[in-house]
């Protein structure tokens, strides 16, 4: 079974950029060592940009 990805990689390191966390993905070469925390800020970033999409549509 293939573990699919509901976020683009684009759209992670945008949110992770805009979150300052870039720099901690890029250095340690992935997201395992981004925290819990700093995760569930990037889900509720996406979901605001997600909300904002529909209601200008």
């Amino acid at each position: 079974m293939s573990k699919r990805s509901i976020m683009s990689n684009q759209l992670k390191e945008e949110i992770a950029k805009e979150l300052g966390v870039y720099e901690t993905v890029k250095k340690n070469g992935g997201w395992g060592d981004v925290s819990s925390r700093d995760c569930g800020n990037m889900v509720t970033k996406a979901i605001e940009m997600a909300e904002r999409s529909v209601s200008t549509s």
